[in-house]
């Protein structure tokens, strides 16, 4: 399996891009599902963060996505039907066993993207994060994702990361074949995005506050729009919307 064959079911989405309506060409398996990973311990520190972002998702591009998450074992197979993994805890990862890393290992060279998102405010979950990839991917180490990297200007045009808190002003990430496969992050972008069943903000975002929320769902949408489509906008056709959009 290759990334191609990976994405089968996401190139039918990305069709939607040149649809005049919301009209689910390919019936509800076109709809972008995010899948999260679940382990022994606090998996979902977030519970209505990835609800809340596949609603701009949805509101924002033409992107059709799910409003409900799929939570899955890390070392089930139907990972692989998911093309976006939201990895989520407020404390460092427990062992995970060798068969979830082994799954993780196939699902991370295969094609998948795994957004890990920190929300305990002192970097253990992420830091925990950034050592399992390393296992997992021997040779390769953690590194900063620079600000000019196509993750920052996807869909929107983001100076630097931002969450729930600032707690690093910078996102860590890990390479395999030329692509960015997994994201690090210890801003809590979830805690940003959780909106309850009433439609108040959960969490409040500090030090910025409404600025600092609408800047992590331009990250959220962007990052998605990146697991979805890598490096289109890297491609000089591109450039002078990018430059128009800058003005």
């Amino acid at each position: 399996m290759d990334r191609r064959n990976f994405l089968t079911g996401l190139l039918a989405a990305s069709t939607l891009f040149s649809l005049p309506s919301r009209a689910l060409a390919f019936g509800e398996s076109s709809r972008l599902v995010f899948a999260q990973g679940r382990y022994e311990g606090n998996w979902a520190p977030r519970r209505n963060a990835l609800r809340r972002l596949a609603f701009e998702i949805g509101t924002r591009t033409s992107i059709v996505t799910s409003p409900q998450e799929k939570p899955l074992d890390l070392h089930a197979p139907e990972l692989f039907r998911h093309p976006f993994l939201y990895l989520a805890g407020d404390a460092a990862l427990p062992n995970l066993g060798q068969t979830a890393l082994d799954n993780l290992r196939r699902y991370v060279t295969y094609g998948g993207f795994v957004l890990c998102d920190g929300s305990d405010g002192g970097g253990a979950f992420a830091r925990s994060c950034e050592a399992l990839f390393a296992e997992i991917l021997p040779g390769q180490q953690a590194g900063r994702i620079p600000p000019e990297h196509v993750l920052y200007k996807s869909f929107y045009l983001v100076d630097h990361p931002a969450g729930r808190t600032l707690q690093r002003p910078w996102q860590s990430g890990f390479v395999h074949n030329g692509r960015l496969a997994v994201v690090v992050t210890e801003n809590d972008l979830g805690g940003a995005w959780s909106r309850d069943e009433l439609g108040s903000w959960e969490y409040e975002v500090s030090p910025g506050g409404e600025t600092q929320r609408e800047l992590a769902f331009r990250l959220g949408v962007n990052t998605v729009m990146y697991a979805m489509c890598t490096d289109y906008k890297e491609d000089q056709v591109h450039i002078p919307f990018i430059m128009k959009r800058r003005r």
